[in-house]
Order: C-alpha cells, then structure tokens, then sequence
C-alpha cells in the first residue's frame, strides 16, 4: 500500500510538472508574439503619431510646456520621453530587416515620427537612408527635423553628403542646424561615426529600470566609458570619496560650459571635501569628444573666445559617455525629455552620493537652467544640508 500510494503521488507531481511546463511555454509563446508586435515599425510609429507630445516653440527649436507656454517641461511625470526613447530603441530593434519600413517614417505628416526616425536611422548607420535623409536636409520645414537628419548623415559618416552639408553650413535658416552641419561635417571626415558600443546601449535599453533609483536608495553600481576609453566604476569609490554625477547637454549648452569653467576653479575646493566629480553626456564619444575640445574647434555664438586651450590644460574630472542615456533614465535624467537648440536632450540633472554609497541628493531639472550651480553642489557637501529648489523651477 505505501508503494502504491507513493507511486501515486510521483504520478501526480509527474503530471503537474508537465502541466506547468507547458504553462509556462504558453506564456513565454505569448510575451514574444507581443514583443514582436510591440516593436514591429508600423506599431511603433503609430504610438508616436498618437501620442500627445508637448509642443515646440515657433521655431521649432525649444520645447514648450503646454499648460505654461515657457520652455521646458515642470510636470516631472510627463512621459514624452520615454515614448520617444523607446520608440528610437524598437526602431533600432527592428533593425535592418525593416529598413525600408524606417525610412518611409522619414515622409510621414507627423513631426515626431520624421525624427524619431532620423534617429534611429542615424545609429543604424543605414547606408539606404542617405538620399532620402538629404532630402529633409534639403526640404523639411521643421528645424527639428532637419538638426535630426543632420545629425544622422554625421553618424552613418555619408561622404557623398559633404557637399550638402557643407552649402547647408552656411545657408540653412537655422542657426542650430548650420552648427550641427559643422559637426557632422568633422565626423564625416574623421570617420567617427556610430559606434557599436552606441548601438548596442539602444538595443539593451530597459525600460524597467527607469526612475528607479531615488534619494535615500543605495546607488547601484554602473560602469560607464569616459571620452579616453577608460572605464569607470561607481563602485571603486564606495567608502572611499562622494561622487557627483552632473548630467549636461552637449557641445551647443552656453550654461554647460559656464558649469565646466566653474568646475575648472574649484578644482583644489572638491578635492579637499574628497569628492569624485564626473560629468556625463548622452551622447557616443564623438560628440562627447566635442564637448570637452578634444576634437574639431566649433564656432559658438555665446563665446568670444575658444575653450579649446582651456579645457585640454584644465579639465580634471572625467567626462563620462552616458549611451542611449541608460544610467541617466534610471536616476530620472530623463534622455530626450525636451529641446532645446533643435536637439532632444535630458533633463539637467544633478546627483549627489556619498561615501556610504547612498543617495543624498537628485535633482532633476524643469528646464535648461534648472539645477544647482556647481558651487552650490560643492556647498551642499561641505554643509550636509541638501534643500536645494531653482528659484525660477517651473511649477
């Protein structure tokens, strides 16, 4: 009888196992029938086209809060960002077996999904994109638009490119879209285009990550590459030295560059607190390289002069490569959360962490302006007090 009943009960698990197996299949069958329709092109274009973006500006350059008609974004909530940076990742997903099907997004009414498609394109580095991505050099009516595609023909490093861009260098309307035709122009030439490292932050990302890391949490580790290809861990400081984390803009930001000459005459201030301070940017090497003057001497509107000698004598602290702005999405930079100079960017964010590994302060700016000046930052370290809130910070 008891080998009866045991030989029962093996029967029934042996049973239950299998019924759970094939459960379980069933499921994993399904999540990847949705993920296959999920980021299929024309279901990722139509979420972008149905989305209800906050506004541009008249010149299509600076994005406007909708309830408040300023540039920049105060509802901290807002998910216009993560529509566009998913939308960039399932496009990049999609890959080149619908390549095609990417570039006709490049003609589509919606404004958005012009771009998000230039994007996409652009960290494909897709060859077959190049006529119709000159043709929205040449035509599109949106600055957005046309910045974008610029930007990607840099990227794809398209040399039969150069003449128009070179014309476009002078005599497109726009002042940011002349500027970006000046670094692409360089990135052609240089053969500095996409770099694997780029596509493969994009075909990673993972949106249950974002907004995940807050203060009072424990940072997680991440390990990020600096403009010299050096690897740097959060980690290798813990107990060791607080680390300041200051998400910027780009190589266009006059308020960035503000921030880097401060933090150049400081430089003796942080050390004594002990104090790791990196920079980062959600951007590939090159136009991280640019930011810091390590590559080609771009002229700016908002400087007299070139930062150029500056930065290779002064710079201290590593400039670190935020790719698809991965690590910035979890701390709530928010990639691409609004424009400014015809460009998508993240939100200014500051992030202070101690020496015990714990968050102490994150700040996420409303607008380009919005966060702590780097004396403020360095002040809050010294004092302990991390009550900080922009006096203009959009509400």
């Amino acid at each position: 009888m008891i080998k009866s009943t045991n030989s029962g009960s093996f029967r029934i698990l042996l049973v239950l196992l299998i019924l759970f197996s094939m459960i379980s299949l069933i499921i994993s069958q399904n999540n990847t029938e949705n993920r296959i329709y999920n980021t299929s092109v024309p279901n990722v274009l139509e979420r972008v086209k149905t989305h209800d973006f906050n506004p541009l500006n008249e010149d299509n350059s600076m994005t406007l809060d909708r309830s408040l008609n300023v540039a920049g974004i105060a509802d901290m909530d807002n998910d216009d960002w993560q529509v566009r940076l998913l939308a960039a990742r399932d496009l990049v997903r999609a890959g080149n077996k619908n390549m095609k099907e990417i570039v006709i997004g490049l003609a589509d009414n919606s404004v958005y999904v012009r771009q998000v498609c230039a994007m996409a394109l652009g960290i494909l580095k897709s060859n077959d994109a190049i006529n119709s991505l000159e043709q929205i050099v040449r035509q599109d009516e949106n600055t957005m638009v046309r910045s974008q595609a610029v930007i990607a023909l840099g990227q794809i490093e398209s040399k039969s490119s150069l003449g128009l861009l070179r014309n476009k260098q002078t005599s497109d309307p726009s002042r940011d879209v002349r500027h970006q035709c000046e670094l692409a122009i360089y990135q052609i030439e240089k053969k500095m285009g996409t770099t694997d490292k780029q596509l493969s932050a994009f075909l990673s990302l993972d949106e249950s990550t974002f907004n995940s890391v807050h203060t009072g949490n424990i940072a997680p580790d991440f390990q990020l590459e600096d403009t010299e290809g050096k690897e740097w861990k959060l980690g290798q400081f813990r107990n060791e030295k607080w680390v300041v984390l200051i998400w910027v803009f780009a190589d266009w930001c006059p308020v960035c560059h503000g921030e880097f000459q401060d933090l150049m005459e400081i430089q003796s201030e942080f050390e004594k607190e002990g104090v790791q301070v990196f920079t980062v940017e959600a951007h590939d090497r090159y136009r991280g390289r640019v930011m810091i003057g390590k590559e080609l001497d771009p002229s700016y509107w908002f400087a007299k002069k070139s930062f150029h000698k500056a930065y290779t004598e002064k710079i201290w602290w590593p400039h670190l490569l935020d790719r698809a702005g991965a690590i910035g999405a979890m701390y709530g930079a928010d990639p691409l959360a609004f424009a400014v100079h015809s460009e998508y960017i993240n939100r200014p964010t500051t992030v202070i962490i101690d020496k015990e590994g714990i968050v102490r302060f994150s700040y996420r700016g409303t607008f380009w302006g919005d966060r702590p000046t780097i004396e403020q930052t360095l002040k809050m370290i010294e004092t302990g007090d991390f009550s900080f809130e922009h006096l203009q910070r959009l509400k």
